[in-house]
């Protein structure tokens, strides 16, 4: 269980760190690198709480709550829908596919932020294309405890302002988290054993994020960044040729 601490610490540390300098990677760094030595579903259930806590408050630093409300209601109702009727993929026999989906997932988000490949949508086509970029990002979730696929590189599409996309983000990993979590009670997968875990998390995430804010005036962040996603794709890569290997 120490050991365990230490790891958790260490992680946290790290992801509140990215989060501080870039303004977004807690829950992806944090699932990633836990994925390596725990399940994903595990991963999650330690994740939850900081990424809730976290994103409310990024929710509620802005702005732009009415009009993005307004523009991604399809998008969040589509997410939990996918959330909430996907909830057995984080359990047997489907657990063990976890891990391999998570690694193609970073390593695409990875790319596709790296390479800087933008998509752009229609204001009509808005609402329907973000129900159903909500339902695939929500079974997605459901099953890896990751959002960002697709539904960051759809919020990048819709031409929001730097704050306006910063506080969508936000509002948007809100909703998901939150329903994701109902996922993780209903499993059972939230209890009093997850209690210190989480509180440790929380803490070094806190303290990662304020080391990284004050970080983000003395650094490069645009290179930082890049340093982060290259090593996003060589963690996801490492987690699907491990799996792979142990599923064959």
């Amino acid at each position: 269980m120490q050991t365990q601490l230490v790891l958790i610490l260490a992680v946290f540390l790290l992801a509140g760190f990215v989060k501080g300098v870039i303004g977004l990677g807690l829950p992806t760094v944090a699932i990633g690198l836990l994925a390596t030595r725990m399940p994903p579903v595990q991963a999650i259930a330690i994740v939850i709480v900081p990424a809730i806590i976290t994103n409310i408050w990024q929710t509620f630093a802005g702005p732009y709550l009415r009009t993005i409300l307004v523009r991604l209601w399809p998008m969040m109702i589509g997410t939990v829908v996918g959330i909430v009727a996907s909830s057995g993929l984080m359990t047997e026999p489907y657990a063990r596919y976890g891990t391999l989906v998570l690694g193609l997932l970073l390593m695409a988000y990875a790319c596709i932020s790296l390479f800087k490949i933008r998509f752009s949508v229609a204001q009509r086509h808005e609402r329907w294309i973000g129900g159903l970029i909500g339902v695939t990002t929500g079974v997605i979730s459901a099953a890896t405890g990751v959002q960002v696929i697709p539904s960051m590189p759809f919020l990048q599409a819709l031409g929001m302002e730097k704050d306006e996309l910063v506080q969508a983000l936000g509002i948007f990993f809100t909703t998901a988290t939150v329903a994701l979590a109902f996922n993780l009670t209903g499993a059972g997968l939230l209890s009093v054993a997850t209690t210190l875990p989480a509180a440790t998390a929380l803490v070094a995430a806190f303290g990662g994020m304020y080391l990284g804010q004050k970080m983000r005036s003395r650094m490069d962040a645009a290179a930082f960044q890049r340093w982060f996603l290259a090593g996003m794709v060589l963690l996801g890569g490492y987690l699907a040729a491990s799996t792979a290997a142990a599923l064959s």
